[in-house]
């Protein structure tokens, strides 16, 4: 054996070179990180308390239950809250049930080819384009192209197409988490591809599947450029779900944005439940009793007070879905451009409820996160 065979004994207590340098790097790491955290929560702190000064007195029952008004004292976001929420019930309607099955096909069933290659790009690239954008394709497509008019329909459609790819990627990142051997296991004992999906991989893949969708939908309540470029009203004195015996106004048939009839020859049957006043395209004017029917030409404008039967029909999605609407941080939008200081109060506390909304959405996730993940079995 020759000297340069013999293993050369190292000292185990010596310090290798560079340890220092190494470790003064990793201290610096977690003390830049730490600032940065703090900087973030004092700004967010900073931001909160300054909403909390400004417009905490003006939270209370009055302030949720009463509409928009000219007097700052007496104005609420009654049509504001409601209308967000029909608003983002139609989002998700679309958003949710299209995002998964979207994600899950292009993870799960999708070949691998330039097509699906070019659809993921789009689809990662979509998730980052401002908001206005979708707000002028939704203007172009929904509003003008396919006569849908500036409704909730529409701007559930907008705030949709929003936050689908975010769902679309949160879903095929969730299913691409769940490990192969359970595919496998699933298909080894006569599974179906689809039995396999469904039973194993969507459970699996659930907790990163809502986390996602509820990040879309967080998103989507505070978007404000889109809604307003497609007709979002700035100031709403009433809701899209009728009242029963309450004034109710409405023209029959299909009338251009003039109020004049499409279609000049188009007769309907109407019957009233309530005493009504009938304005006819021609100018004259008819009187209804109630229960009385009447055919009237289309563009007949009718004044009446709603009855239990219209309420419960308003309360249906294809009566409101087709109303004019306003959001929350439309009606914030709104208040800060007003003069008055008040309405500045009034804006900061919508901001506080809108910010709350958004944080027991988050929160919501965390524990549904928590509790799927639970369930789990691997």
């Amino acid at each position: 054996m020759s000297v340069a065979d013999v293993p050369v004994r190292q000292d185990l207590t010596a310090r290798p070179p560079g340890l220092a340098a190494r470790h003064f790097k990793s201290h610096s790491f977690v003390i830049w990180g730490i600032l940065a955290t703090l900087i973030g929560l004092g700004t967010l702190v900073a931001l909160v308390s300054e909403l909390w000064v400004d417009g905490g007195h003006r939270i209370n029952w009055d302030f949720f239950w009463s509409f928009p008004s000219s007097n700052p004292e007496d104005a609420g976001i009654l049509s504001a809250w409601v209308g967000s929420l029909l608003v983002i019930l139609t989002t998700a309607f679309f958003a949710i049930p299209l995002g998964v099955l979207s994600g899950l096909y292009l993870e799960e069933y999708a070949p691998k080819n330039p097509i699906t290659s070019v659809i993921e790009i789009a689809v990662n690239n979509l998730a980052g384009v401002p908001s206005i954008i979708f707000g002028l394709l939704a203007l172009g497509l929904f509003v003008q192209g396919l006569a849908l008019g500036q409704s909730i329909l529409v701007a559930g459609l907008t705030l949709a197409l929003l936050i689908l790819p975010v769902i679309i990627v949160a879903t095929r990142e969730a299913v691409r988490s769940v490990p192969q051997e359970i595919r496998q296991a699933a298909l080894s004992v006569g599974a179906t591809k689809w039995q396999a999906t469904q039973h194993h991989v969507l459970p699996y893949a659930m907790p990163g599947v809502v986390t996602g969708i509820i990040i879309g939908i967080s998103r989507a309540i505070g978007e404000t450029a889109p809604l307003i470029l497609i007709g979002g009203l700035t100031f709403v004195a009433f809701l899209p779900i009728t009242q029963p015996n309450q004034p109710l106004s409405y023209t029959i048939g299909e009338v251009d944005q003039l109020g004049s009839p499409i279609d000049p020859d188009a007769m309907e049957r109407i019957t009233v439940s309530n005493p009504a006043t009938l304005s006819l395209p021609d100018g004259n004017v008819v009187e209804l009793a109630a229960g009385q029917s009447m055919e009237v030409p289309s563009g007949t404008y009718v004044d009446t007070m709603s009855s239990w039967s219209d309420a419960i029909a308003s309360w249906m999605p294809w009566s409101w879905s087709g109303q004019s609407f306003t959001v929350m941080p439309i009606q914030m939008f709104n208040w800060t451009s007003r003069p008055e200081a008040e309405f500045r109060e009034a804006a900061a506390a919508a901001g506080l409820v809108l910010l709350a909304i958004t944080l027991l959405l988050n929160g919501a996730a965390i524990w549904l996160r928590y509790r799927l993940r639970r369930s789990i079995k691997w």
